[in-house]
């Protein structure tokens, strides 16, 4: 009788995790945002770059507590971080209905999202799928990491479609649903993954042990660290300055809002593509190689972007550029616990995870910001041609896969 294999064994945690990165704090309010920019301003008359701002509040702080959330993980377990993490980001949302005007206000809802959602950050749902996965590590955490490109096509749509029905206000309104009844029950259910002390047993017969690796501070002391973080910097002041700009983009060149969304979708397919392929490949192909192939593409979809569009160009930029946001993330998750090892994977993973943030929130107000002062997104995405070129080929650099041996001391503490 044929066995089981982890991806069969283990369907309802991937499911689970997957739809917990739908409705994740970094992913929900980032690609439900390019639908609300020209309502909030028709409303408020606040400048693109003023609106694009707030992402800049729930990124921040965003990279600010991933480290802790890792912490607390590491401590506690991930599953009840997770489900407290989704009812704070509802609530985040539904206090965003009662801007009026004031500035501070859309910062507050966001830096509210970011601070109650915490629990919901990428490092929680990849950290369960890297300690209960080992021989198909890469294609369960692609499968999981799938949840942004479902998020990046259905969402700007959603957002668009409640915009247009129920106004911006309904439209937060029907974001908040998300976490509580789309993920919370799956995420209630499903999202019993295995901690690193029953992981040990599990992974006797595996090639690389669970509890083995650097602790943050020797990870740090690495090369292949800081490429990897340099990597992710560059990549998501790429991806993270086009997709909220997107849809104004579009409209601006006299695309209706929902074309643009519809634009935007074939971004979210891409980015589902990207995660299941570069997750299979990495299982059987050198990280590194992969990744330098796949973040090479969207430099042609942003210099398509740079100049004029039509739906048909615009769907093939976003699809280029989706591929690599697909595959970075997903590549980051591997790397991490590839080269780094498991002690600390969640420690590690969310300082990696906090220069994402960081570029994640900085971008779109400084791509927002050029075309307030140009009237134009050329020079912002031909800039992002420039950091997806170096994100790819500094990868290269990293060099074989160390070989990470236990860590009695680490076992002991397990």
């Amino acid at each position: 009788m044929r066995l089981k294999t982890e991806i069969e064994q283990s369907w309802l945690l991937i499911l689970a995790s997957c739809a917990g990165v739908v409705c994740s704090s970094v992913v929900l309010p980032f690609y439900s945002l390019g639908a609300l920019v020209k309502p909030l301003t028709a409303e408020f008359h606040w400048t693109r770059a003023a609106i694009q701002s707030a992402v800049a509040f729930s990124s921040g702080l965003g990279a600010i507590s991933a480290p802790i959330i890792g912490a607390l993980i590491d401590r506690y377990g991930a599953r009840y971080i997770g489900l407290f993490g989704l009812l704070g980001l509802s609530l985040a949302f539904v206090f965003a209905t009662q801007m009026d005007g004031h500035i501070w206000l859309l910062y507050a809802a966001y830096t509210a999202m970011a601070v109650l959602g915490a629990g919901t950050v990428p490092v929680t749902w990849t950290r369960a799928i890297a300690t209960s996965f080992f021989e198909q590590r890469g294609l369960a955490l692609g499968l999981t990491l799938a949840g942004t490109g479902l998020s990046a096509m259905l969402a700007p749509i959603y957002a668009v479609w409640l915009v247009e029905h129920v106004g911006w206000r309904g439209a937060y309104l029907g974001l908040a649903l998300l976490p509580i009844v789309l993920a919370g029950p799956l995420v209630y259910i499903g999202f019993r993954p295995v901690e690193p002390l029953k992981a040990i047993a599990v992974a006797a017969d595996s090639t690389v042990p669970t509890v083995v690796g650097h602790s943050l501070l020797e990870a740090m002391r690495t090369r292949q660290f800081w490429i990897l973080l340099c990597s992710v910097l560059a990549i998501y002041l790429a991806v993270s300055g086009i997709v909220p700009n997107l849809i104004p983009l579009l409209t601006d060149s006299g695309m209706p809002a929902a074309r643009a969304a519809q634009v935007q979708s074939f971004y979210g397919v891409a980015i589902i593509v990207g995660r299941v392929l570069v997750g299979y490949l990495i299982d059987r192909y050198w990280a590194p190689g992969v990744a330098a192939i796949a973040l090479s593409l969207p430099v042609i979809g942003a210099l398509i972007l740079a100049g004029p569009v039509t739906m048909v160009t615009a769907a093939l930029a976003a699809t280029l550029v989706g591929l690599a946001a697909g595959a970075e993330l997903d590549l980051m998750s591997y790397l991490a616990a590839r080269y780094f090892g498991m002690r600390h994977y969640a420690k590690i993973y969310a300082v990696l995870y906090a220069a994402l943030a960081v570029a994640a929130g900085a971008a779109p107000f400084c791509f927002a910001r050029i075309y307030d002062t140009t009237k134009s997104y050329r020079l912002a995405f031909l800039a992002a041609s420039g950091f997806f070129l170096v994100g790819a080929l500094i990868l290269l650099t990293m060099g074989p896969y160390p070989t990470l041996t236990p860590n009695p001391r680490a076992h002991a503490k397990a």
